[in-house]
């Protein structure tokens, strides 16, 4: 694996680049790969925002963001032009690192939205005042490909898909690619698909190297060079609603996230 140098730091912020983390596939990684990426992109001074666009919540209480108590979430802002963004982001305990937090109530918007005009395009316009103020916002979707995912799509610049080396999730990676297909065509003609990441990886068994080496094969130019090996660090950090990076600094889940943080401002899909 290459090894991606320490980026320079920046002269200032924004416009941010906008990326989704989406796979209709549940249990392969997004959240977790949400909240350490966007944590090891702060490491590098970088300012994020993390986007909860997913109706169990999983990103805002994997940050200790209490959102079932909240009255206002993305939800309201979505479906209500009279409430600020800046008044419902939440700032975490990582330097840098914002979150838009989202709880149950969201799960009513795929059903407001569809007679709503330019449905597709609510949650473009609940960032656009924010965009020049960080440098990476990262949107944790749901595992659907519904509306409030073609949202994420239709508001981003790139995507990751996190697939876990496994025979059945790599069989919805073509469908996922039909989908980003027709959003590019459609709606957002400048999405791109930034990298397939391979998460929850363990190399000790046959089966995960034979699949990640027919990812690889099938998905060439697509499949990011950093892999995400299984390890209990990651529900242990999740327990204790904190980024890998803090909560276990030194290990190798821990670098693993940096390595993917410097990959993809080497690529040039990050700041």
């Amino acid at each position: 694996m290459p090894e991606f140098p320490e980026p320079p730091a920046l002269d200032g912020h924004g416009p941010a680049r906008i990326i989704s983390m989406v796979n209709q596939k549940g249990g392969v990684g997004k959240t977790t790969s949400v909240i350490n990426l966007g944590a090891a992109l702060a490491e590098l001074g970088r300012r994020v925002l993390l986007v909860d666009f997913d109706p169990q919540g999983a990103l805002s209480a994997g940050l200790g963001v209490p959102s079932n108590e909240l009255d206002v979430t993305v939800y309201n802002l979505l479906m209500d032009r009279s409430h600020d963004v800046r008044d419902v982001i939440q700032e975490t305990d990582t330097d840098n690192l914002d979150v838009l937090p989202a709880n149950i109530d969201l799960s009513a918007a795929e059903v407001q939205l569809v007679n709503e005009v330019a449905r597709e395009m609510a949650l473009a316009r609940v960032l656009r005042p924010i965009t020049d103020e960080y440098d990476v916002i990262l949107i944790d979707c749901q595992p659907s490909l519904g509306l409030l995912t073609v949202n994420a799509l239709a508001a981003s610049h790139g995507v990751i898909i996190p697939l876990v080396a496994e025979y059945f999730p790599l069989r919805g990676v073509a469908l996922l690619k039909e989908t980003i297909e027709k959003v590019q065509d459609r709606i957002n003609p400048r999405l791109d698909i930034d990298g397939i990441l391979i998460t929850m990886f363990d190399p000790r068994t046959l089966h995960a190297r034979e699949v990640s080496q027919r990812v690889i094969e099938a998905f060439p130019d697509l499949v990011l060079h950093t892999t995400i090996n299984r390890t209990v660090k990651f529900p242990d950090a999740s327990v204790a609603a904190e980024p890998i990076t803090s909560f276990a600094s030194s290990t190798k889940g821990a670098e693993s996230y940096r390595q993917l943080a410097r990959e993809l401002i080497a690529r040039g899909a990050a700041a």
